[in-house]
């Protein structure tokens, strides 16, 4: 079964970050992947920019709406994800408990609803 590991966390905590500690969050999250990849869980994973790129839309009226930024202002912004195939739900909690994102922000597991081709 699918599951999407949606990791949220305060964006501007990067920059504060000395190169060294960047150093060694990307290096975490380097072996959290590839001990995904090993165990044959890995189904996809990206960051993403950050949340002053996004842009909305919605639609009102019938009319869209096109807005910058994200949705919502919130305190933790959604800054990648992992898509992870494994045998239940607490397997995918476990992956999600591992996940260096676990300790600096809030990991957010949900199983993928598949789609009808």
């Amino acid at each position: 079964m699918h599951y999407h590991l949606m990791l949220y966390s305060d964006e501007s905590a990067w920059n504060k970050m000395t190169p060294a500690q960047q150093q060694q969050g990307a290096a975490a999250y380097g072996a959290y992947t590839e001990a995904l990849k090993k165990a044959g869980a890995l189904a996809g994973s990206n960051r993403l920019q950050p949340s002053t790129s996004a842009t909305t839309v919605r639609i009102t009226d019938g009319k869209s709406q096109v807005l910058d930024g994200p949705f919502v202002d919130s305190k933790e912004q959604v800054g990648g994800y992992y898509l992870i195939d494994v045998p239940d739900l607490d397997a995918a909690l476990s992956w999600a408990a591992r996940c260096p994102g676990s300790g600096h922000g809030v990991i957010e597991v949900r199983p993928v609803w598949p789609m009808a081709a």
